[in-house]
């Protein structure tokens, strides 16, 4: 293609010529000027060019990638290009979605008669006994408003003294959150905002709001989350990986449910974000701990067996949140995505999925970080791209053991499929745990 053609083409993004590949020259864009991604596809003799160009790799923004695919783009990727985003990534990363998909999966295993989908009676601190999944019992309570407030209140009124967590669905990095402990807290800004809150009403912006995690396990007094890296490069057949140089992500504050405490965010949010702007935060670690350090405390506190059941039920949660999208995902074959996994443990070391970003930040808050975000991007880009370097599409997405890099499978059917399967492919791909 010709730079004047280029220039008339009717839509922004550039077509990829044969000429360019025959020489083994790779061009990437980004919408990302972070130089974690650009360092890299640097250092790898990549050429940047911009979204109108000819282009191999793009590190996207998610709504350009949605751009790319809609019909409207009349835009079609040939086999030397690839994408850091599968085109309806929301299923998975918007909250009211990634509850009714996996709402939806548990239904269909239980109506399977699938063995995963056992349910068992478990006793709340109020005496009352609720009946939960033995084995995906991984997201807390939740629903989304307006469309189930009735089922909400019907939920609430069984423990009244419970704290709930409301959070916009369509927002991130803790934006419009938070915690209510009366109904009529909700009710109250039901009136405030500027659509009435009711479930005949519709309204611009739906929430999800879930039982709040009260019994989070703390060290040091405060509560945190991990944050874990998953690459997903296929998901069907699904094909998933690990980072293992995840964190946990500290609140500044001391954790207090007491009422006073419950509107201060510095106490219940994780957030790097969020509590960045508290005059607690500490900028030489920015309020994070290692996995590897997380896991060697835990082990010196709680033994190692039940420091690997932890990290057992850990993966376990993330595959069967995968599996749970993967019915509705468009497995465009140009596509792959780092997922950022967002779990909280609770006090007897129960993981909790809370969130997953489809964008999670490059954005680096200290040294480590760097380090830990550079690694992240050239592991990435090692397993999604042959062996030879140069993007494609037609390639049957099996990384060799060293192109992993500091990633692990965490789930390859294909692989599960072949007769020489390895033990490690397949201890998610059993019918209970």
């Amino acid at each position: 293609m010709t730079h004047d053609a280029r220039k008339s083409s009717p839509h922004p993004f550039g077509r990829l010529s044969p000429s360019s590949m025959e020489k083994g020259r790779v061009t990437y864009c980004t919408d990302l000027e972070k130089s974690v991604i650009i360092t890299n596809f640097d250092r790898r003799g990549w050429i940047q060019v911009g979204p109108e160009e000819e282009w191999n790799f793009y590190w996207s923004f998610t709504t350009n990638c949605r751009s790319i695919f809609s019909i409207e783009s009349g835009y079609r990727m040939n086999d030397n290009q690839m994408i850091n985003h599968f085109p309806n990534h929301y299923e998975l990363s918007r909250k009211d979605l990634l509850v009714k998909n996996i709402k939806r999966y548990r239904k269909e295993l239980e109506k399977e008669g699938n063995p995963l989908a056992e349910k068992v009676d478990v006793p709340l601190p109020n005496g009352q006994v609720v009946t939960r999944y033995m084995h995906l019992d991984f997201i807390p309570v939740t629903y989304v408003l307006p469309a189930d407030y009735n089922m909400f209140v019907e939920e609430y009124r069984k423990s009244p003294q419970s704290t709930w967590i409301m959070k916009p669905c369509g927002k991130s990095q803790g934006a419009g959150i938070f915690l209510i402990n009366k109904l009529s807290k909700l009710k109250k800004w039901s009136r405030e905002a500027k659509t009435p809150f009711h479930p005949q009403l519709s309204s611009k912006e739906s929430y999800v709001i879930s039982r709040y995690i009260e019994n989070p396990l703390l060290i040091g007094g405060k509560k945190f989350d991990l944050r874990l890296y998953v690459l997903v490069t296929s998901f069907r057949p699904l094909k998933a990986y690990l980072f293992q140089h995840g964190f946990c992500r500290f609140c500044t504050v001391k954790y207090d449910t007491s009422v006073t405490e419950l509107d201060n965010m510095y106490v219940h949010l994780t957030n790097v974000s969020v509590q960045k702007h508290g005059g607690d935060y500490n900028s030489l670690h920015g309020g994070k701990m290692s996995i590897q350090n997380f896991r060697l405390y835990l082990e010196g506190t709680k033994g190692r067996t039940v420091t690997e059941k932890l990290f057992s039920e850990v993966q376990w949660l993330i595959v069967h949140s995968l599996k749970a999208v993967a019915p509705v995902m468009a497995n465009d074959r140009h596509c792959f995505e780092c997922y950022g996994y967002d779990i909280i443990i609770d006090d007897t070391l129960k993981p909790w999925l809370v969130e997953v970003n489809a964008s999670p930040s490059l954005q680096s808050t200290t040294h480590n970080d760097r380090i830990l975000k550079y690694k992240l991007i050239d592991n990435i880009v090692s397993v999604v791209v042959p062996p030879d370097g140069i993007p494609d599409a037609r390639w049957n997405k099996i990384p060799s053991a060293e192109a992993l890099g500091d990633f692990e499978v965490l789930i390859d059917e294909e692989l599960m499929e072949r007769e020489d399967v390895n033990s490690r492919y397949n201890k998610f791909h059993r019918s209970n745990k």
